[in-house]
């Protein structure tokens, strides 16, 4: 009989130690009511929104958060400061709504500024909007959300603290006003209360301590390019998304506009990168085509990983990505993939399991499908078709060490999308995966860093460093702390790609690869590579014996194994003989 995928899958999580399954919270799920009804809400769309998710089986399927967002508001108070609430729209106040939502099995959501004006006022000309922000207000407002009225969650906007969408001029700090917020929230002593940060770009790696999500783009809407393009945005954010913290690609637009196959790709990619999951569309009126695929408990399960892990890519091909990313057991044999395709036309992709860092036979399944498609070897060719994407579980006998790290993966402590002539990802054909890291140095947190990468055993490895120079320049080298050398690149152009490599030692299990330079600046940075020094021995092995080494392998440094392979292999650098 042949094994399924998820026998295998749940094998490996019935294996794994405690330290491989570090649970986080995962993305938040529910609905939204701005893609739909903007500022159109009232008391009687909002119960409404709630019994069709209650009913159409969405909150069991995880869809628990039901999102209330601008147009609630009525002014303030002009003596007290007290948020009022629209008496059209919700002429019992907030209350009872919330309410209600908590007594269909969900927790609630509001919406507010960090500014004094929302962005429906400034935008939507809706002039209750008008003050109702929480600056100057913060504790007084958090007070009301989360202690009278028990919200569970809010999203903060920012168009009352940007110049360019509010008539006040106010030009606010977006640290300082959302540091302030989060402070708010836990002064209310709710410690369950979750923040969106809606800043419309990637603000800084200082937003991880504050928000559990962040907008990392302008607003979604309704059509594929509006898709395509905060897919482009997030596809190399992998780095940011740790510890139940998650880029936020904005609400879904599935079930409204966008044909079958571009909202199969909408969500699976939403999925895929780990973004939150917030419902965009009226779910009372909802196709079943849609409702399916929303409620598809194999991609939720991809989303809602308790790894919190967002997938990054490992190929580019005929226009395409393949992504991939651990699901359910770090380093483990089963991971997720996708290959997508943004293009408007059909594309034939080959699939290479040795880019997933998987060996032997490795067991397909579609996600979309929700069926094993069989057990393959070394490669599978995949049929994306237009504005396209194929999800994949894939489960490998063998799963090797990771021995390319390209600098689009890697965390910079400076990065933010806000600032200008900060560290940054840029385009650069030169480079192996197409993109380098830039404007790297001249300050001590200017640096880019490779934080998981991973050694089963530790040991001795050769660190190859590929970058890219267009004057001398220099930075330095550290491993898990340790200064290890400085690099010198040489003038030979910003297209040249030069390469550097030296013995390192690493720790077992995660390592940290730093470079640096506190004083000037750095050269463009391609990847690393990172390869296992092989023992003497292994230069006696056959190159028909290679496959059936227990420590190392053609692919890489073997982690762990589905069975054990007969033959000749090295261990210790020896050769053993096993039956």
């Amino acid at each position: 009989m042949k094994t399924s995928v998820k026998m295998l899958a749940l094998s490996a999580l019935m294996c794994s130690s405690a330290n491989e399954l570090k649970a986080y919270d995962p993305p938040t799920m529910g609905w939204s009511s701005w893609n739909t009804f903007a500022l159109n809400i009232s008391e009687s769309i909002i119960k409404n929104q709630a019994n069709a998710m209650a009913s159409k089986g969405f909150v069991k399927a995880g869809y628990v958060y039901l999102n209330i967002d601008d147009g609630y508001f009525g002014g303030r108070d002009e003596e007290t400061g007290q948020l009022l609430i629209h008496k059209t729209r919700f002429p019992n106040g907030l209350k009872p709504v919330v309410d209600y939502i908590h007594n269909k099995g969900m927790k609630a959501g509001i919406y507010s500024d960090g500014g004094p004006t929302t962005c429906g006022y400034y935008h939507g000309g809706d002039k209750t909007g008008n003050g109702v922000g929480l600056y100057q207000h913060d504790q007084q407002d958090c007070d009301f959300f989360f202690k009278e009225l028990g919200f569970d969650f809010i999203k903060v906007d920012f168009c009352g603290g940007d110049p360019i969408h509010n008539d006040r001029n106010l030009d606010l700090n977006e640290q300082e006003r959302y540091t302030a917020i989060a402070k708010a929230i836990s002064n209310t002593g709710r410690d369950d209360v979750r923040m969106n940060v809606c800043r419309w770009a990637y603000p800084g790696t200082w937003v991880h301590d504050i928000a559990c999500s962040w907008r990392t783009t302008g607003d979604i809407n309704c059509s594929w390019n509006s898709v395509k393009n905060i897919i482009a945005e997030n596809l190399y954010l992998s780095a940011y998304c740790y510890g139940g913290h998650y880029n936020d690609m904005d609400m879904l637009e599935v079930g409204r506009s966008l044909t079958t196959e571009e909202d199969k790709t909408h969500f699976g990619m939403w999925c895929l990168l780990s973004s939150p999951l917030l419902i965009g569309c009226d779910v009372a009126n909802l196709s079943t085509t849609a409702s399916n695929l929303l409620k598809n408990r194999e991609l939720i399960a991809v989303n809602q990983d308790s790894l919190g892990l967002q997938a990054y890519v490992v190929a580019q091909e005929n226009e395409t990505y393949t992504l991939v990313k651990d699901f359910g057991q770090l380093n483990g044999l089963t991971r997720v993939c996708g290959v997508y395709n943004p293009t408007d036309e059909k594309k034939v992709v080959t699939l290479r399991f040795a880019d997933l860092c998987l060996g032997g036979d490795v067991l397909v399944r579609d996600l979309f499908k929700r069926r094993d498609l069989g057990t393959y070897q070394d490669t599978l060719e995949v049929t994306v078709p237009k504005h396209g994407l194929c999800l994949y579980q894939v489960t490998g006998q063998e799963r090797y060490e990771r021995t390319l790290y390209e600098a689009e993966t890697a965390y910079l402590q400076g990065y933010t999308e806000i600032d200008w002539n900060r560290p940054t990802y840029e385009s650069n054909a030169a480079c192996s995966g197409g993109m380098m890291a830039s404007w790297l140095g001249k300050n001590a947190k200017y640096d880019i860093q490779w934080r998981h990468v991973y050694s089963e055993e530790g040991g001795d490895y050769y660190l190859t460093t590929k970058y890219m120079s267009g004057e001398s320049r220099s930075m330095t080298l550290e491993v898990n702390g340790k200064k290890i050398s400085t690099i010198s690149a040489s003038n030979k152009g910003w297209g040249v790609v030069q390469s550097n490599k030296r013995k390192i030692t690493l720790q077992p299990g995660d390592n940290l690869i730093r470079l640096y330079n506190t004083s000037a600046y750095m050269p463009n940075i391609d990847c690393i590579e990172v390869k296992k020094v092989i023992p003497t021995a292994i230069e006696n092995i056959t190159a028909e014996n290679a496959e059936n080494q227990d420590t190392y392998s053609l692919s890489g440094v073997r982690i762990r194994s589905a069975r054990p392979a007969r033959g000749i292999y090295v261990k210790g650098g020896k050769k053993v003989v096993r039956n």
